[in-house]
């Protein structure tokens, strides 16, 4: 064992005792760590070469978060009960991390403090294995396997069970079936009748004439859909922008875009090279004051398409060579200066290079831009690569965001980062050249979908995760903010008036008001509605304590239960009536015991507003399942 020195000991001492007042002073002062900017190039420069990669010295891998959490040195927290900070801070060099190397610097310590502090979050998707597979650009034919006929989404699921020793899931009844494709394809619950009527209906093919006929409610499904297109596209009714003129809407066009389900090539060309209506994309947002030089307009076109479209994050190649991809400045210049029409000096850290960069497509392989071209024709030509036959991420990205939306969990996760494998390859290859075949109808791609019996089975819950990932069924969802309100305003007969957005939707008095069509509330952001001032491609589904806050005595939904508690409280049949509305089945004769309780002997409108909020807590009514 190496002598300990009085000099290191106390060394050691001292600076074990400065990082709990470091940590306290520097997370009173700033903002939560930054894992891809402060975290991620400590890890890179000190632990990698031992715990990365195959590499795992004394059982410790820092692959991926869960590896690192699996290795049980982290309490989440708890810095100072964490080993993972201990070695760090060992007074006995033989103990002490990083091996045969100085002392971590006490700031960088305090990082690596405040980051297990604050939860150790981790960006999207990153790993530090090398990868091995690369994602492929092109369209990839796929030879359906199994018996011919059926849907082809039910036979490549067939085959992927098989080969992974996986038993099929369960059907699920017609009821479920109709309370879940009604949600996810127009996201309304299906009224009482119509959950009557289909589930007494003996038509053999009754499950795909209902679909067929969902979707034909285009107003419906244009009403829902805006809510996915919105977070995506960041639109809105109101923010920051808008006012003076630094912002537009685009509100309009894309309504008219959905109801009319228009080919998603042409809806993305009419993004990427547009019209008046559809230019506030691509315009971004102009900040007020003095910005970073990362969230320039010309550098949002670059990170929002490459997101968006191709499921790219350039977010930090934006500011240096990315650390958490193969992004490079070059990358994200060369994509912004298509739409500045000229070439554009690079900033690396907000600092200037003295460096220039000219126009040039994300994929280069696809073709090139003129560089004399003007600003208009160099947008023109950006739309032709983006669109063009040989680029089959364009249509893997859209198809797996619809996977990911109706299913529960994309093929490729997170959904952003595309160059990640699928859990099928298969299947996200024959859905992206299914979708190029037909017109890039994204109706059919939905329709293939949920007419699968793949998505008709009953929800689970994964036994891995990450790369481990092994699809077993689909899995449950949370009910977006939307969703939820427009099931409380149709169940208390509470919606408003009139919407917010500037849409043609026809006699607006024979329509219910949407929430997608309103401005947010606090109970909508609370429920996760962002502020659309960044692209949002998935929604945190955990509950928060803001949201238990407001669903146990915020003002509005308060408000909702007790003014249909006044309409409902003299209704026959009551509790029937409110769980066939809101769960699509009948109580129990245990729930209705309870909820008879609640009501109490003489029903009043607020024993009636107590029974409608024990139904809308319940999982069942705020899931998708």
């Amino acid at each position: 064992m190496k002598r300990v020195t009085p000099e290191s000991y106390y060394r050691t001492m001292i600076l074990k005792t400065q990082i709990p007042l470091l940590i306290a002073v520097t997370s009173f002062v700033s903002a939560k760590v930054d894992f891809a900017h402060e975290v991620l190039p400590i890890l890179k420069e000190n632990c990698a070469k031992c715990h990365t990669n195959g590499k795992y010295k004394g059982g410790l891998s820092l692959d991926t978060r869960e590896a690192l959490l699996e290795s049980e040195v982290i309490e989440l927290g708890d810095s100072q009960n964490s080993l993972f900070i201990k070695v760090l801070t060992a007074h006995d060099e033989e103990d002490r991390m990083p091996q045969d190397a100085e002392p971590l610097p006490k700031g960088d310590i305090a990082i690596l403090a405040r980051w297990v502090n604050e939860g150790m979050a981790w960006e999207k998707g990153f790993t530090f294995k090398n990868r091995t597979w690369k994602a492929p650009l092109g369209h990839q034919r796929v030879e359906l396997p199994g018996p011919e006929g059926g849907n082809p989404i039910d036979r490549i699921a067939a085959d992927y069970f098989k080969k992974n020793r996986i038993q099929s899931p369960a059907a699920i009844s017609d009821a479920r079936f109709l309370r879940r494709v009604s949600l996810d394809l127009v996201g309304l619950l299906p009224s009482k009748s119509e959950l009557e009527t289909f589930v007494a209906s003996d038509l053999g093919a009754k499950r795909e004439a209902k679909i067929k006929q969902i979707l034909t409610r285009d107003l419906d499904y244009a009403d829902h859909w805006m809510t996915f297109w919105n977070d995506l596209l960041r639109n809105d009714y109101a923010g920051t922008g808008f006012i003076d003129g630094g912002r537009r809407q685009i509100t309009g066009w894309l309504y008219l875009s959905l109801k009319e389900n228009k080919p998603y090539d042409q809806f993305v060309r009419e993004l990427l090279n547009p019209t008046a209506e559809s230019e506030g994309f691509i315009k971004g947002i102009k900040w007020r004051g003095n910005v970073n030089a990362s969230q320039v307009p010309e550098i949002q076109f670059a990170q929002n398409v490459s997101q968006l479209f191709f499921g790219e994050n350039m977010k930090c190649a934006s500011c240096h060579d990315s650390f958490i991809n193969n992004w490079k400045l070059e990358d994200a210049y060369g994509m912004a200066a298509i739409i500045a029409g000229k070439p554009l000096e690079m900033y690396r850290c907000d600092k200037p290079t003295g460096k220039k960069m000219d126009a040039k497509f994300l994929f280069d392989e696809l073709g090139s831009i003129d560089k004399t071209s003007s600003r208009d024709d160099r947008l023109k030509r950006v739309a032709e690569l983006a669109t063009a036959p040989g680029n089959g991420r364009l249509a893997r990205t859209i198809v797996n965001r619809l996977w990911a939306r109706l299913m529960g969990r994309g093929l490729v996760e997170p959904v952003d980062i595309m160059s990640n494998r699928p859990w099928s390859e298969d299947m996200l290859n024959y859905l992206a050249w299914d979708l190029s075949q037909n017109a890039y109808d994204l109706e059919r791609a939905v329709s293939i979908i949920v007419s699968s019996r793949t998505y008709q089975s009953a929800t689970v819950i994964a036994a891995k995760s990450g790369e481990d990932f092994v699809f077993e069924g689909p899995s449950a969802k949370r009910m977006t903010a939307e969703q939820f309100m427009d099931a409380v305003w149709e169940i208390t007969e509470t919606a408003p008036d009139k919407i917010d957005a500037k849409v043609d939707r026809g006699s607006e008095k024979a329509r219910s008001v949407r929430a997608s069509l309103v401005k947010s509330t606090l109970l909508m952001r609370a429920l996760g509605r962002p502020n659309r001032e960044q692209v949002v491609t998935t929604r945190p589904a955990e509950l928060t304590t803001l949201q238990a806050l407001e669903l146990n005595n915020g003002k509005e939904f308060v408000n909702y239960l007790n003014r249909g508690a006044t309409k409902l409280f003299a209704e026959k049949e009551m509790v029937e009536n409110l769980y066939l509305e809101a769960l699509s089945r009948l109580p129990s004769s245990l729930e209705k015991q309870v909820a008879l309780k609640i009501l109490g002997e003489g029903v009043t409108p607020e024993s009636t507003a107590d029974l409608l909020w024990t139904i809308l807590m319940l999982p069942e009514f705020q899931f998708i399942n």
